[in-house]
């Protein structure tokens, strides 16, 4: 049987396009399953992580409220120029939306977003709402200047038209201690309201000094544990180090609060075996605050630390030492170089979770010690300012996020010598 070339080339290139398609569709189905196995964590990460970050993003400039409750006043103060008092047609929108504002029992909630602008806004609101049913003819200019004099000042005219959103970009300037003026350029903000930036740089400096401790003192306790060779030692002293995170934040701070006190154990016993004559002012003041968070964080420098230390070969230091390197000389050019992954990696940690501390602080600090995370929770629990409480996350997440780069650039370079 004669079996012509043709025939064979055309079989032989079938074969090869069929096998070509099979192997498209194996790599096609590996694909799905890598998929399908990492789809879980990444709609984890979008649930606790991405959303929320993009929910403060939105509340920090979302501002519905007047253009809600008070819709004519806010349609024309957006055509208003500020320069002047408004017209008539802007007080008599006015006296219609406060009308309809107090029977929906709303006035109080624009009340208070303009009480965000002048203190003493929301009482001017409740009053003219109360009465505006009164005002049924004009002159509506007349009429409110008379049931409150301020409405005859400019002042809360360009706070109704700065506040007539639906965005606003007040909670994000005020977040840095500046604002926008009527006639749109921004400026620094009244002393009275510039506190953020003095609480930012609080935040970081108690931080940064926390972190500082936790290194003195997080550093040889890692070094003992990685190199000592009683394992029953080193077991004592991991498990010490542990403590902490079998114990909730809270009762911690609890426990230094009963221990830190004038009338607490450690001035007691001080008083007791006469080291000192008088109690020592150990809380509601920085020193009780670098106390207790260094105690909280410790452990999340001390692990990273001990991780990378257990893996240094004791060989490194023995050899440094033949070719005549001194001990500390040694230390410092070839163990501590080995150990700063594990140091770099543990100061981000404590730093990170120094920037975001709220209880510690306001439970064993004093009014000069709270962070940005004080302000957080009072905006968003006692005045329900949640524009302000979301400007104020976004600008502790942007400290937050500088620091990754700078310890990628100094883990990329090693840029961290000593010697």
């Amino acid at each position: 049987m004669i079996v012509r070339a043709d025939t064979v080339a055309a079989t032989g290139e079938h074969s090869g396009r069929s096998l070509e398609a099979k192997l498209r569709a194996a790599q096609r189905r590996r694909k799905l399953k890598a998929v399908a196995l990492v789809a879980p964590l990444f709609l984890f990460i979008i649930v606790v992580f991405v959303f929320p970050i993009l929910s403060i993003l939105y509340h920090s400039v979302d501002d519905p409220k007047l253009p809600l409750i008070l819709p004519r006043t806010a349609e024309v103060v957006a055509q208003w120029d500020g320069g002047a008092l408004p017209d008539e047609a802007a007080y008599e929108a006015l006296v219609n939306d406060l009308r309809d504002a107090y029977e929906a029992k709303t006035a109080a909630v624009i009340g208070m977003r303009l009480n965000y602008e002048i203190s003493g806004f929301r009482s001017m609101v409740m009053r003219t709402a109360r009465r505006a049913k009164r005002i049924e003819e004009p002159p509506y200019q007349a009429s409110l200047i008379g049931l409150d004099e301020r409405w005859g000042e400019i002042e809360y005219w360009r706070a109704i038209k700065a506040s007539s959103g639906p965005f606003t970009t007040r909670n994000l300037l005020a977040a840095v201690d500046l604002e926008r003026r009527w006639d749109g350029s921004v400026g620094r903000a009244p002393p009275e309201r510039t506190i953020y930036i003095t609480y930012l740089t609080r935040t970081f400096w108690i931080s940064l000094w926390v972190l500082v401790y936790c290194i003195a003192i997080g550093y040889p306790m890692a070094y003992l544990i990685a190199t000592t060779t009683s394992q029953r030692l080193s077991r004592i002293l991991l498990v010490l180090v542990l403590i902490p995170f079998w114990t909730s934040l809270l009762v911690r701070t609890a426990a230094w609060v009963v221990l830190l006190r004038s009338e607490g154990i450690i001035n007691d016993f001080l008083v007791n075996v006469g080291m000192i004559s008088e109690p020592l002012s150990l809380i509601f003041n920085r020193i009780g605050v670098y106390i207790a968070m260094v105690h909280i964080l410790l452990p999340f420098l001390v692990l990273p630390l001990y991780a990378v230390m257990r893996n240094i070969p004791d060989s490194h230091m023995r050899a440094a030492g033949s070719l005549g390197a001194r001990p500390v000389s040694a230390f410092l050019s070839v163990y501590l170089p080995q150990t700063l992954p594990g140091l770099a990696a543990g100061s981000l940690l404590v730093l990170i979770l120094a920037l975001g501390f709220y209880i510690t602080p306001a439970l064993v600090g004093g009014a000069s010690d709270q962070m940005l995370g004080y302000l957080i929770a009072e905006f968003a629990t006692r005045s329900g300012n949640w524009g302000m409480s979301s400007a104020v996350g976004v600008l502790l997440l942007l400290g937050v996020a500088v620091l990754y780069p700078v310890y990628r650039a100094l883990l990329g370079r090693g840029a961290i010598r000593l010697v």
